[in-house]
Parts: structure tokens; sequence; C-alpha cells
């Protein structure tokens, strides 16, 4: 029996929907976690409430916002002074709507490029000595449409496809001590903002697993790379129902 430390994990954007759920499968896998969330602080708190109640002092939130380039190191030092280490690093989090062609501003640019990549990029700096000394892995939530640009989001696909590069750059910058992989999924929970999906029927018919994937799905594809892919870096897992084959 392994009586040594818990392996730990950090988690952005943990607080609800997909992010959640990777927290949930981390956790019963025996991750202990350094929980990140910036507005959802009643479901942060709840979520808190039953992963130490199912394991004692297992959970830990971290408020920041991750457009302030000078707070990311302090999360990382937030879960090292909470845990004393750090095994693993999700790179979830991420802002999603629509930026047609002429009408696009230097704000929103920012705002997209802020949360899904240049934050991922500085946390997993932050991150690199402390996952060097485990032999730790990053796993980066990327997108389909990273590869394939969505309709009237131009400025979201061009930061998903940043992440992707980020994901094959990291994982030669800091091999062989650090695995970087990513997860890319496709329709899986329709958004809370930016795209009405009025087409949620047509896009299951377009794939051949004739069905919407599900948080679960996601979360264990990031626990299969954390965890179990020893030998896999710079990889980044389609979860998308078989649609990138159609």
């Amino acid at each position: 029996m392994n009586t040594g430390p818990r392996r730990v994990a950090l988690v952005t954007g943990a607080a609800k929907r997909v992010g959640a759920q990777i927290a949930r499968s981390l956790h019963a896998a025996g991750y202990d976690l350094a929980l990140h969330y910036r507005h959802s602080r009643s479901e942060m708190d709840a979520l808190c409430a039953d992963l130490n109640a199912a394991r004692a002092d297992s959970a830990h939130a971290i408020r920041a916002e991750l457009a302030d380039v000078g707070t990311l190191p302090r999360i990382v030092e937030d879960c090292i002074a909470r845990f004393g280490r750090l095994d693993a690093l999700v790179n979830n989090a991420s802002t999603f709507y629509a930026t047609p062609v002429g009408g696009v501003t230097p704000a929103q640019w920012d705002d997209l490029f802020a949360s899904n990549t240049r934050a991922p990029f500085f946390l997993a700096q932050a991150a690199a000595p402390h996952l060097k000394s485990v032999q730790g892995a990053i796993v980066n939530i990327v997108d389909i449409y990273a590869e394939r640009p969505l309709s009237g989001h131009p400025v979201y696909c061009m930061a998903k496809a940043a992440l992707a590069m980020m994901t094959l750059a990291l994982a030669r910058e800091l091999a062989p001590d650090v695995r970087v992989n990513g997860v890319a999924p496709g329709a899986v929970l329709w958004p809370e903002s930016g795209k009405a999906y009025a087409d949620q029927a047509e896009l299951v018919a377009r794939t051949p697993l004739q069905r919407a994937g599900t948080p679960e799905d996601v979360a264990t594809a990031v626990l299969f790379l954390l965890r179990d892919a020893k030998f896999t870096t710079g990889q980044i897992l389609r979860v998308d129902g078989g649609r990138a084959v159609v």
C-alpha cells in the first residue's frame, strides 16, 4: 500500500461544468486538489465541501483573475503553501464568445487570448520547477475548433490554436521531466453564452458516435493523460465522438 504523500493537482476554472467534473474525477483517483475559480464562489464552496467531506483537507479553493498575469505565480505559490507539492496542472479555464470579423475590438482579442493562451503559459512556467521535481504533467484543455475554425469565432479559435501549439512547444521544452498533453473536446456541454447552438441536433447527427459528449468523457481523458500515459507527451487527444474523421 502506498503510504507516501498524495499527488496534488491544480485545476483552473474548476467551480462548475467540465472543470468541476475534472476535479471530482481526479479526487476520486486519489489526488488532493488546488481548485481555481474567479466568480463562482457558491459553486466552489459546495464542491470543496463535498470533496473535503469525502476526504478531509483534500481540496483547497483559490480565487484569482487569470487575466492579471501578476497573480498567476501566486496561484502556484498558494498551492505549494497548502500542500507542499504539485504533480499536475490542468489548464481548463476558458472564455468563449463570438467575434465576427468587422466588429472585433482589441479588448476582445486581449480577453480571449488572456484566458485561453496567456494564462495557461504563465501558469505552466510558474509550475514547471515544482512539476519537474516530481516528474509531473500538464494537460491543456484545447478545442477541436483549434484545427477547424468555428464560424463567427475567429479570435477564440486562434487563441485555442495557440494553446495547441503551446502544448507541443512545452512538451519539448520541459522534457524529459514534465509531460505536456492536451484534450480537445467536441460538443460536450453547450456554452452558457456565446453561440446559441440552435443546430445541436445537426451536430450530434454529424458525430459518428451519435451523441454529445459529457464532462465525464473529458475528465476520463484528463486522468488518463496525467496518471496513466507515462510514455506520452506532445499529444492532443480529441474527445469528439469521431467528428474529426467525418
